[in-house]
């Protein structure tokens, strides 16, 4: 540790740090740069000898003698290769004395030493964050600038790291470049990989320090620390919830301002965040890159493949706390529980009718637009509901899969069996608010109601005389043909 009172005489202008020596006062500058080498400092370095003079002209002519046999980079000074080739050799000769994880070079140990010490010395001008290694910082500096200079050369997608591409690159190449050691299965990513093998060791390396919990990953115990410090040091002014990142608060702030930058170049939608965005696209593109590793269905969205999962998995997380009842997914859920509040938040805008799901007002609106859009392909008969079409179609295969274990009797629908079983078990669900008499289909019901409203819609064509039910009036056409 250095002493407090060190002098530091090199003061940066943009951030008033201070440096010890003009040479880290000029490698900070990059920082605020971009990582371009700042113009209006001029660093005139002094050289013992011709030869070191000739070997740091190299860097400036960007000269590099020095190749690689293994792999053919090549470098400019031969001591920059010699460190190199320990990758190769597989050499690594400087040890954590924490963890006792081995580093091929001393700069990979005290950047990893970091990790325990907590240290992060480089800290972004723009929003203040701290970072333990100068490269993450400069990457970081590009999510204030947007500058993505990564292109795939396959969808002209940019990317902020090169990172980032490669490993987009395999969703082209179909390239799964990390294979476990165990069942030899095949993984784009590392860090996929790393959580697999958890399934065959069960070893979860990081543990936190004030629970039990252990990650596999340091980057996952980082995430959870949150929980136990409860640092949320941005706050809303509108609704004063808390927030940890200062650009989680920006996003935040949308919900009250209304405001929506990102704009789709497809349909002109607009949406709060870039994630919604991108996730909308595909709506556009047809792409769905998440796949069911069971039946290989694709999805456009994470959330939507692990929905589905639960259906091979049998798996319902979800509980009503009115009737136990459980679901697989959330949404489900919410759309059950209107059940009980009686909630019919989604109206007709031709007959004001309410419903309880989005998907039963589309349905109900082919009433006043006339639209079917399901069609028989044995007798083109048009259908406003797909339900309606699979019921039809039993017309032409005489199919009746139904059976009714009292009578072996046979139906065609579901729905129609269960009207049958009535008879054998004398239930009378539907009941006349008038005289209080009891039916066993709710077709017998709406006519019986016509009864005390006075209302005979079905003619003879004869004698012009009125009845309340169709079957009534074919009677009583009968007395005119006997009379013939």
């Amino acid at each position: 540790m250095r002493a407090l009172t060190e002098e530091k005489p090199y003061r940066c202008s943009k951030c008033l740090k201070d440096f010890k020596s003009k040479l880290f006062l000029i490698k900070h500058m990059r920082v605020h740069t971009e990582g371009k080498p700042y113009k209006h400092l001029l660093f005139l370095r002094k050289l013992k000898n011709k030869s070191t003079t000739l070997r740091h002209m190299r860097i400036h002519k960007k000269e590099k003698p020095y190749i690689c046999s293994e792999c053919f980079k090549d470098f400019s000074l031969k001591s920059s290769l010699l460190r190199h080739m320990k990758l190769h050799k597989g050499v690594k000769p400087f040890k954590c004395s924490d963890c006792l994880k081995d580093f091929s070079r001393k700069s990979h140990l005290l950047t990893h030493m970091r990790l325990h010490t907590g240290e992060k010395p480089y800290t972004c001008s723009e929003c203040q964050k701290y970072f333990s290694d100068k490269s993450v910082l400069l990457r970081h500096m590009k999510v204030h600038t947007e500058e993505k200079p990564y292109i795939c050369s396959e969808c002209q997608k940019c990317f902020k790291r090169k990172s980032e591409l490669i490993q987009h690159s395999r969703v082209h190449t179909g390239e799964k470049a990390y294979k476990c050691s165990v069942c030899l299965q095949g993984f784009s990513r590392k860090s996929i990989l790393l959580t697999h093998m958890i399934a065959h060791t069960g070893e979860k390396t990081y543990q936190c320090s004030e629970c039990p919990k252990d990650f596999p990953e340091i980057s996952g115990l980082k995430k959870h620390m949150h929980v136990h410090i409860g640092e949320k040091s941005h706050q809303c002014l509108e609704c004063l919830k808390n927030f940890k990142q200062k650009s989680d608060l920006v996003k935040h702030v949308r919900v009250h301002t209304g405001e929506k930058p990102h704009q789709c170049s497809e349909c002109l939608k607009s949406f709060i965040r870039k994630s919604d965005l991108m996730q909308h696209l595909r709506v556009h593109t047809g792409e769905k890159p998440y796949q069911c590793s069971e039946c290989l269905k694709g999805f456009q969205c994470k959330s939507n493949l692990l929905t589905h999962l639960r259906i091979h998995t049998g798996e319902k997380p979800f509980h009503c706390s009115e009737c136990l009842k459980t679901f697989s997914g959330k949404s489900s859920l919410l759309t059950h529980m209107r059940v009980h509040t009686g909630e019919k938040p989604y109206k007709c805008s031709e007959c004001l009718k309410d419903f309880s799901q989005k998907s039963d007002m589309i349905k109900h609106m082919r009433i006043h637009t006339g639209e079917k859009p399901y069609k028989c392909s044995e007798c083109l008969k048009d259908f406003t509901r797909k339900s309606n079409l699979i019921k039809h179609r039993v017309v032409h295969t005489g199919e009746k899969p139904h059976q009714c274990s009292e009578c072996l009797r046979e139906f065609s629908h579901k729905s129609d069996l269960s009207m049958h079983k009535r008879v054998h078990t004398g239930e009378k669900p539907f009941q006349c608010s008038e005289c209080l008499r009891k039916f066993s289909r709710k077709s017998n019901l709406l006519m019986h109601k016509k009864s005390h409203a006075g209302e005979k819609p079905f003619q003879c064509s004869h004698c012009l005389k009125y009845f309340t039910r169709k079957s009534y009036l074919m009677k009583h056409m009968q007395t005119h043909t006997l009379e013939k």
